[in-house]
């Protein structure tokens, strides 16, 4: 067997309709399907589903003081994009990590709204 690539990882929100806003209005992804507790995300060459778990508690927040080494799901964006993360999650309220350099590439962590640890990753232009 050989995978082929990654289709889709879920995640765990207690308010879907607040996931959704937050996955297509901050990320810029978009509805591919909605059912009664769950909602499929499109994004560049993947997908996001999004698992309605009723009375599911929140991630704390200390895991974006120290995101390293911990479990998470990394979208890439350009570096632009990755410039602006900061200012776009300071202005929306979003947790986040200060960004990191590893030479040829940045990223910024962060929390959505159920304080799943996500990843922003922007490879500098060659």
């Amino acid at each position: 067997m050989r995978v082929r690539r990654l289709d889709h990882f879920g995640v765990d929100v207690a308010d879907l309709g607040r996931a959704e806003r937050f996955y297509t209005e901050v990320l810029g992804m978009t509805v591919e399907m909605r059912l009664a507790d769950q909602v499929l995300l499109r994004h560049g060459g993947g997908n996001v589903a999004l698992f309605w778990k009723p009375g599911r508690a929140p991630g704390g927040r200390e895991q974006i003081e120290d995101p390293l080494g911990k479990a998470h799901h990394a979208f890439e964006v350009s570096f632009e994009d990755l410039g602006a993360a900061p200012g776009l999650f300071a202005e929306r309220g979003v947790p986040f990590h200060a960004p990191i350099d590893w030479g040829d590439h940045e990223c910024v962590y962060f929390l959505d709204p159920d304080g799943n640890l996500l990843e922003l990753v922007g490879y500098r232009p060659r």
